[in-house]
């Protein structure tokens, strides 16, 4: 198993711009969801992913539209990353028509097939079976395409993640799986939930080559991504990263966090994704503070614009509710 620190990755100043981007839209996105949310402007609930937006950016920068992700119930980053459209999930978390699902599914279930978003999923472990079953058929078609898969340490002992890791070595299929280990299971601790936390040492077994990765570090992400995805890409079978980083915000907005110390989180931001990259973009690559502040600015009032346009979409019609579900109806 290899334990990827520091890596050289050679990232270019536009690429670096490119990941510094899709970590702030991640993080614009979710702070005023969160915000809408505390507004009662938005029903049902939403899991916010903010402090984990290094492992979406990362990952995803090497894949292609044509490219599979499935997310989880925490999946707005992935889906940002893996470019979804910002006012059709806007749309959905409003439950407006306009929404990709027409505001039936929420923020739990966003899918975009034209960019490889095959859903994320309020299940958990739900989304690793339909991620290999893209890198089955990505291998059948012989297109050349990737999947990965998304999924929390909450998953790591789901039966289904080790039949998954099973079929994938045994059919050598073109998938990543991506463990975003931030230490809880919902409400659960990592040291109550696995008798062993090294969740990449769960490929091992399986003979599938495993990094483990700072995950609050995009570079250190991105070039596990570059290799993971190459390999797969190369017919070489599946890959697994293990990220390591920090959920900010409670399991579901308005949870009262109980289960965590108080200092917790001043611990987790020093480990800020995104002042990180800040630091290495004004250090490494020429970049000003004014230059970043534009970026900001500019990535903000696209946000809220979608916000806004999304607020203003017709609500979701309950008349319509079993359009698309049986043929009779959707004619």
């Amino acid at each position: 198993m290899t334990i990827v620190h520091d890596p050289e990755t050679g990232i270019d100043r536009n690429t670096a711009i490119d990941l510094y981007r899709s970590m702030r839209t991640i993080r614009q996105f979710e702070t005023t969801a969160g915000d809408l949310f505390a507004a009662g402007k938005l029903p049902g609930f939403i899991h916010l992913s903010i402090g984990q937006e290094a492992v979406a950016a990362g990952v995803c920068a090497p894949l292609e539209d044509s490219d599979y992700i499935t997310t989880t119930h925490r999946g707005h980053g992935h889906c940002l990353a893996k470019g979804g459209r910002m006012r059709e999930m806007m749309g959905e978390l409003f439950g407006r028509e306009g929404g990709y699902a027409l505001g039936r599914s929420g923020s739990m279930h966003i899918a975009d097939n034209s960019v490889g978003i095959l859903g994320a999923n309020a299940i958990v472990g739900g989304g690793i079976p339909m991620a290999v079953g893209g890198a089955l058929a990505a291998k059948l078609t012989g297109d050349g395409q990737v999947s990965v898969s998304f999924f929390g340490d909450g998953a790591a002992a789901e039966g289904v993640l080790h039949e998954c890791l099973n079929i994938a070595a045994l059919w050598k299929l073109p998938i990543v799986f991506v463990c975003e280990h931030n230490g809880y299971a919902e409400m659960t601790p990592v040291s109550v939930h696995l008798a062993n936390p090294d969740v990449a040492a769960l490929a091992a077994v399986y003979g599938i080559p495993a990094v483990k990765v700072n995950g609050n570090d995009v570079a250190a992400v991105l070039a596990a991504s570059h290799k993971a995805v190459a390999r797969a890409r190369a017919g070489e079978g599946p890959s697994f990263i293990e990220a390591r980083t920090n959920r900010w915000r409670g399991h579901f907005e308005g949870d009262p966090q109980k289960y965590r110390h108080r200092d917790e989180l001043n611990v987790m931001s020093q480990q800020d994704p995104l002042k990180m990259w800040h630091a290495t973009l004004t250090s490494e690559h020429g970049l000003t503070r004014d230059d970043l502040d534009l970026i900001d600015a500019e990535i903000r009032d696209r946000v809220l614009t979608s916000a806004a346009e999304a607020e203003a979409m017709a609500p979701s019609d309950p008349a319509g509710l079993t359009r698309h579900v049986y043929p009779e109806a959707a004619r």
